[in-house]
């Protein structure tokens, strides 16, 4: 498969630069990544987009693993060379492919057999529109996967919320309200694979290694100060509101 040319699009800096040792961008663990491809029973040659695919590990590994091909869309030039130099690395390059472009609005030419946008529901202005956009290259009987948070607990405020850097406690619901989101959207959940906080933890605290050997690398960039800033204060907001409050999960969806 072919890659295209990068057309100028990116992520701010600022999470290609605390991001770039990750090579899953969100609170899910590879093993649970693992468990939800099993979970999803994929067969061999079973076509997959992924609407902000990062670096390309669920692609990768589910090739791997279970024969898929599949599309990633990422905004992220970081990202996409990560996510191709991930295919090489497991010799699936012949089966999946990383295009650099914007994914808000994108349709697949060829229908899929899942279509999932896993964290990064915004490309679809949220849960709703991000659905409907997948649909739109998902073929009869397919796989919607839909990555979100959700809250553990209700935080008691909207300055709780914004800890979690939610902009307020309307953002998320309450694991069931979710699911019962999908449910009034006209599909079923179908499965579900949700985040630990071991994997909140490996999610956030693998960016501050990273932030402290860039930063010393890099004493003198206009971001240092900025990123400085991430590094005092992140680990005390993550374990205070985060950690608590916060919950993750991909959801399987099938249209009714």
């Amino acid at each position: 498969m072919s890659s295209d040319p990068a057309p100028p699009v990116d992520i701010p800096r600022i999470f290609n630069i605390m991001e770039s040792a990750h090579r899953i961008h969100n609170p899910i663990t590879p093993e649970k990544l693992a468990t939800l491809g099993a979970a999803l029973r994929l067969k061999p040659g079973a076509h997959v987009l992924d609407l902000g695919s990062g670096s390309g590990e669920m692609l990768c590994t589910w090739a791997r693993d279970h024969g898929i091909t599949g599309v990633g869309i990422d905004m992220s030039p970081v990202f996409t060379a990560q996510a191709r130099r991930r295919a090489e690395e497991l010799g699936v390059a012949d089966r999946v492919a990383f295009l650099h472009r914007d994914a808000a609005g994108y349709v697949s030419e060829e229908k899929v057999c899942v279509a999932a946008c896993v964290g990064a529901t915004w490309i679809g202005g949220g849960v709703d529109g991000t659905i409907e956009l997948l649909t739109r290259s998902l073929r009869d009987g397919g796989i919607i996967l839909i990555g979100e948070p959700f809250w553990r607990q209700l935080p008691p405020s909207d300055d709780v919320a914004k800890g979690c850097l939610a902009h307020s406690l309307s953002d998320f619901l309450l694991l069931p309200d979710l699911l019962a989101s999908f449910g009034r959207l006209g599909y079923d959940v179908v499965e579900m694979v949700l985040a630990d906080q071991d994997g909140w933890d490996r999610y956030e605290a693998a960016k501050w290694l990273t932030i402290r050997h860039w930063l010393a690398a890099n004493p003198d960039d206009e971001l240092a100060h900025e990123v400085r800033a991430k590094l005092t204060s992140e680990p005390v907001r993550y374990a205070t509101y985060t950690r608590e409050y916060l919950g993750w999960g991909v959801f399987a969806l099938m249209a009714r």
